[in-house]
């Protein structure tokens, strides 16, 4: 059982966890793509398509897009309720907050500073003149990595595994579920659900600092 009183690291998912969007699809609705692009990210999530690959398609549907339209979808950053007040809530309690996403690094990194996260790990998009090139660079953010990424962290800061938490909602993030200490489902697919240690089933990720502090009081 992970102990909240000792350090520990909480790593989230980024689309539909620590925000309310899955940007890949927004994005697509900015050129005229969002139906094709989130069937695809949809049966993704399920685990009925390969991530990677299906990563690689609804990003060529991107070519074309610029800086200013990515923007558009962070004005303001639509955060999942609680998400600030539970990395606060961790950083007071000297626990390490982090994210990591089979989505873009351009909005990981403003996400992480915006919540001062302390790490932060996702795909990288191509650009050529400005433009996105509907490429992503290899190699791709997927759930192994994902799980790596949590592992690497874990190291990085000499916390053991069993103090550790993943927070996610699709298959994507099965991996570190089950490599995590403790495994959270956040308003998640049936393929998490039936691997998480805890399922949050209302949009409030205060829930798991509740829990946290209850889980601990009891032992």
């Amino acid at each position: 059982m992970v102990n909240i009183d000792a350090p520990g690291i909480v790593l989230f998912d980024m689309d539909s966890t620590l925000i309310t969007i899955e940007c890949i699809d927004e994005l697509a609705a900015l050129v005229g793509q969002k139906e094709q692009v989130s069937a695809v990210t949809e049966a993704a999530m399920r685990g009925e398509l390969d991530f990677a690959a299906s990563l690689r398609a609804r990003v060529a549907l991107l070519k074309g897009v610029n800086e200013q339209q990515l923007q558009q979808l962070l004005a303001p950053i639509p955060f999942s309720r609680g998400a600030e007040a539970l990395v606060r809530w961790l950083h007071q309690r000297g626990w390490r907050a982090a994210v990591v996403s089979g989505g873009f690094t351009w909005f990981s990194e403003k996400i992480a500073a915006a919540l001062q996260l302390d790490a932060h790990k996702a795909n990288e998009l191509q650009w050529r003149d400005g433009l996105l090139t509907g490429q992503v660079i290899e190699p791709v953010v997927d759930a192994q990595s994902k799980a790596d990424y949590l592992r690497t962290l874990a190291t990085r800061w000499q916390i053991p595994m069993t103090n550790t938490i993943a927070v996610g909602d699709g298959a994507n993030d099965r991996d570190m579920l089950e490599a995590a200490g403790m495994g959270v489902a956040y308003c998640a697919k049936p393929a998490l659900r039936e691997v998480a240690d805890w399922c949050i089933e209302q949009p409030d990720l205060m829930q798991l600092a509740d829990y946290l502090a209850a889980l601990n009081e009891t032992n």
